[in-house]
């Protein structure tokens, strides 16, 4: 039986709370399951205000239009990551300004991004790859000496922490993902983290279509009416009952992955000691929450070969990002600042095993077994 890259998460009883919804007459959003939902991320995060919306890419546009991103704004950022973190900003006429990445945890580099502001920069997007936190102090220093903003793009970070914060909780605005590749998921969706009070009435204002609705509804106003520019982020309640099940045990979920995690480390950090691969870096300020499980091999040549010998044994794996700076659209929309040293070439050495809540002990060591039979040849 072949043992799969990824399985989207049940806790078996989702239907049951979706049923619920439906039976509540409430299906739009904004109801009993969506509110529960941001309640629960608000205190798991610490965040001021969670707003649960239709996905992270929407969570990371709603930022942008706080921000008031314009045409000739600048957003540092890394290349090693996901279209939708760039793409946010891109839409709203930004130029990206890509910076290299650290090999060690494969998220910016901390120390080359002051280079890389200038008086057009707007914000400053650090991606929590793997749920291992950027260097936030840092960054958060240089946010605070330039006036600029930061999003934390915790697509892949939540139950994961920095020198203690929850990540998505440290900068202005962090963005969550529960698409059904995440810890936790409700098919497509996702969280704005709002962090300043100050940007609170504003985003509830954007993700509702940039109406007042919500005065209207707690009684402030007799009408609600078109106030500000928005879209319609919000999730249907049905989304939000598939999720609300998996948030409620969110720690067991977490534990789960870790327990995998753990045990893929133990199996192969022995190939480490012997340099043929290298495994994940955690710092010890930083707790992960074993969204993923990467090895690096020595190329890209020996990763193609790794990736064939464990798709004939029937287990999925898959490399990760192509840098967005070699792309089409990042070479229109955005530049690289400074030399690209680790940002293609740590990505070209990166594979990903299978990783998914109740992976058994048994197929997690025969993917163990797979790597070392590969490198013991």
């Amino acid at each position: 039986m072949m043992i799969p890259f990824n399985k989207p998460l049940s806790q078996g009883n989702e239907i049951e709370y979706m049923k619920k919804a439906i039976e509540n007459g409430k299906i739009s959003g904004d109801g009993e399951f969506t509110m529960e939902c941001s309640r629960i991320i608000e205190k798991l995060s610490g965040t001021k205000k969670a707003l649960l919306t239709t996905s992270c890419t929407h969570a990371l546009e709603m930022a942008a239009l706080l921000l008031d991103i314009e045409e000739g704004d600048e957003i540092i950022a890394p290349s090693f990551t996901f279209v939708s973190t760039v793409n946010a900003f891109v839409l709203r006429g930004a130029k990206i300004v890509f910076v290299d990445i650290r090999p060690d945890t494969m998220n910016m580099d901390e120390n080359l991004i002051e280079e890389a502001i200038t008086k057009r920069t707007k914000a400053i997007v650090p991606v929590h790859y793997g749920g291992v936190a950027c260097e936030m102090d840092i960054i958060m220093d240089l946010a605070a000496k330039y006036g600029i903003g930061v999003v934390e793009d915790a697509a892949q970070g939540i139950m994961a922490t920095y020198k203690g914060k929850q990540l998505g909780s440290i900068g202005h605005f962090g963005a969550y993902s529960f698409h059904d590749t995440k810890n936790y998921t409700m098919g497509e969706g996702g969280a704005l983290l709002v962090n300043d009070k100050n940007y609170i009435k504003r985003a509830e204002i954007i993700r509702d279509k940039g109406t007042n609705r919500k005065d209207f509804l707690n009684g402030m106003v007799d009408k609600y009416t078109w106030v500000d520019m928005g879209s319609s982020y919000l999730p249907s309640e049905l989304n939000a009952a598939y999720l609300l099940p998996q948030l409620l045990v969110a720690e067991r979920i977490n534990n789960d992955r870790l327990n995998t995690w753990n045990r893929y480390y133990k199996g192969l950090d022995d190939l480490q000691t012997r340099g043929l691969i290298e495994l994940p870096f955690v710092p010890v300020h930083c707790s992960h929450n074993a969204h993923l499980f990467y090895i690096k091999c020595k190329d890209i040549d020996k990763r193609t070969r790794l990736i064939s010998c464990l798709k004939k044994k029937t287990i999925a794996s898959a490399f990760h990002y192509i840098p967005l700076h070699t792309s089409p659209a990042g070479c229109k929309y955005g530049r690289f600042h400074g030399k690209d040293n680790h940002t293609t070439m740590e990505s070209e050495k990166l594979l990903r095993l299978p990783m998914y809540y109740g992976m058994t002990e048994e197929n997690c060591l025969q993917v163990i077994s797979s790597v070392r039979e590969f490198y013991g040849k």
